[in-house]
């Protein structure tokens, strides 16, 4: 791992602030210099984030909250409140990714705003949050989501010859993964060109969910619907776990923050793809369960192994196949961003001296982080060989919502930390402590109504983070020839070779 942070980052930056980057982040890059390009315009930011929040949950799995709630009214009311809360942190994280104007999200924030507090604890939460988020919470996710498309991408095949063969679905799932992997490797304008055409088939999916429930409800068949908010849970715990579900199902809308330095304006551009985005997502999920549950009643969505292809087969007829095949675009669309923001967040802790410093790199042709984006298509292989991994992301995916709450602290001291910073966008400063609340609670619930051990494994995980850090980071031991030796082999392999200073631009 890098030893330290590099020189001109500690020149400029001796107090951990950014802002002189920000001014220079706005100056037009030069075309011959290697390092990452502006080439994603409002519309890929704001297909960016559909692509990451719009996966398989809503198609196959949405009737927790459902489940929850007890009613239909109260089930539309959960999803609505949780597409408002999802806005209001991700307008949080838009301010953010205007005084801190770098890729990485969550990691920028807790380097910049922790960084300058403590010697050793200052970085700690930077460091375990790229640690878990680049060994296991998003490889792991975008290996379940490639398993979920190469199941309904198989589906009608394997059901037309009778096959019944698990391994035919891994290996597609494998290949998948090969495929967003070339695309992330090879180009970002290639990224944004494949995001854009299946982010418009996502929605074009959920489109016809909500135009088969219009049909239905034009038809006449509202009996589901006119139950209202009839058997309506008022058990806390119940309320709370459907809110939990929704919020889940919300999860993705700051996808455009670990992206920052690749977004033309992004002062302009993230707070407006988020104003756009995110009010879509919430328009679809609500719709599309209002839909659902005029066709199928709360126990047959909650038996349902895949909601919206139970839905198909009742109201689509003929044209039911545009389901399984909705969820197979979706799939692959999620995966390709999710591995596209995980990796910019190791390039991004790689280039501050908190990971291998060759995960920096970017191939001096393409200008892409080659070899952060092969460690993740690598580590994903992984987790797919494994086999079951969706219980690995349950042990660990509690602390997104730690670190969105972290992040809404990140804010906080860096309203008192860096108060004269230019904010050409600002939320009031209620939203924060709200988003903090909310997180806290979402943090606390998987632990408090399912107290198992195994929680313990997301705690471990976190504990070898910290000896690793401690280690070779703090302490700066490192095995020094065997890392060079890594380094050049990554060099020569990639054709990969240090990013230029930003200056230089």
């Amino acid at each position: 791992m890098q030893s330290e942070v590099s020189e001109p980052f500690l020149e400029k930056n001796g107090q951990h602030e950014i802002v002189s980057r920000s001014a220079e982040k706005k100056e037009k890059k030069d075309e011959n210099v290697v390092q990452l390009k502006r080439e994603m315009g409002l519309f890929s930011a704001v297909n960016m984030i559909l692509s990451v929040m719009i996966g398989s949950g809503i198609f196959v799995s949405p009737a927790s909250a459902l489940q929850y709630s007890g009613s239909v009214g109260m089930c539309i009311v959960v999803w609505t409140v949780c597409g408002v809360v999802s806005l209001l942190g991700a307008l949080a994280f838009a301010e953010l990714g205007t005084v801190i104007p770098r890729s990485g999200a969550e990691y920028a924030y807790f380097f910049d705003s922790f960084g300058p507090l403590h010697k050793f604890w200052g970085n700690l939460p930077a460091f375990i949050y790229s640690w878990m988020m680049v060994f296991v919470i998003r490889p792991a996710e975008i290996a379940v989501i490639i398993l979920t498309f190469a199941e309904y991408f198989c589906q009608p095949l394997l059901e037309a010859l009778c096959i019944k063969d698990e391994q035919i679905i891994k290996y597609v799932g494998l290949l998948a993964l090969g495929i967003i992997t070339y695309i992330n490797v090879m180009s970002v304008k290639l990224y944004v060109k494949v995001q854009n055409i299946f982010g418009a088939f996502k929605i074009f999916a959920g489109l016809i969910v909500i135009v088969g429930g219009i049909f239905e409800v034009a038809k006449g068949n509202t009996k589901n619907l006119d139950q209202g908010f009839e058997g309506t849970s008022l058990s806390p715990k119940n309320i709370a776990l459907a809110f939990y579900s929704g919020l889940w199902a919300y999860d993705g809308w700051s996808a455009v923050t670990v992206v920052t330095e690749e977004i033309k304006r992004p002062e302009v551009n993230i707070p407006r793809s988020i104003a756009i985005s995110v009010p879509i997502v919430t328009f679809l999920y609500v719709f599309m369960n209002i839909a659902y549950m005029t066709v199928m009643t709360t126990p047959e969505m909650v038996a349902s192994k895949a909601v919206a292809v139970t839905f198909g087969d009742r109201v689509l007829g003929p044209a039911s196949f545009l389901i399984p095949l909705g969820v197979a675009l979706s799939t692959f669309g999620c995966a390709l961003s999710i591995q596209f923001g995980v990796t910019r967040l190791c390039y991004v802790s790689a280039q501050d001296g908190l990971m291998l410093e060759s995960m920096s790199y970017v191939h001096y042709r393409r200008l892409t982080p080659s070899p952060a984006v092969v460690l993740q298509g690598v580590i994903a292989f992984l987790f797919i060989v494994m086999g079951d991994i969706v219980e690995l992301i349950e042990f660990v995916s509690f602390l997104i919502w730690f670190f969105y709450g972290l992040a809404m602290v990140s804010l906080l001291v860096l309203r008192r930390t860096m108060k004269d910073v230019p904010r050409p966008y600002k939320v009031p400063i209620i939203i924060p402590v709200f988003i903090l609340l909310v997180a806290t609670f979402l943090t606390l619930t998987p632990i408090i109504t399912d107290p198992t051990p195994k929680y313990l494994f997301a705690l471990g995980f976190i504990f070898v983070g910290c000896l690793v850090y401690t280690w070779f980071i703090y302490k700066k031991k490192r095995p020094e020839q065997f890392i060079e030796k890594l380094t050049y082999f990554i060099q020569v392999l990639f054709e990969a070779v240090p990013p230029e200073n930003n200056d230089a631009s």
